[in-house]
């Protein structure tokens, strides 16, 4: 799945919650929302504060947080659906540290082979098929 698929699709989806991502699909959006927020960051930090220029940008960055928070959440569920987790694991990640870690892990590990309890592998030739 390459970088535009993966956004595409995670906004093709913006609010679903059932169905399964691969790891690239999670992985490139998440790249979308940080490069997003450092750039508005950067621009931030060029301006300085207290001019109307930083008002807006930070106006921007707001806007776009919330924007984007349901589908990272939404891509997120159905990444852990794919490794075969209930998307409730989700809330683990609000445990310090120890939550954090476990997370990356799951979001890292390869998906579950064939078909699961919550649809069929995204990675499989005819899943492209059955979405059309």
């Amino acid at each position: 799945m390459s970088f535009q698929e993966a956004v595409q699709t995670v906004f093709s989806k913006y609010a679903t919650f059932e169905g399964r991502a691969r790891r690239s699909e999670y992985w490139y959006f998440m790249l979308l929302v940080c490069c997003v927020n450092i750039v508005i960051r950067i621009l931030a930090a060029i301006v300085g504060d207290g001019n109307f220029l930083a008002t807006v940008l930070a106006g921007v960055s707001t806007v776009f947080s919330l924007g984007v928070l349901v589908p990272q959440i939404a891509v997120a569920v159905r990444r852990l659906h794919d490794i075969g987790k209930s998307g409730w694991f989700y809330l683990i990640g609000l445990i310090p540290f120890i939550g954090w870690i476990l997370m990356l892990v799951w979001f890292c590990t390869d998906s579950q082979p064939g078909d699961n309890q919550y649809g069929p592998n995204p990675k499989a030739d005819n899943y492209m098929n059955n979405i059309y």
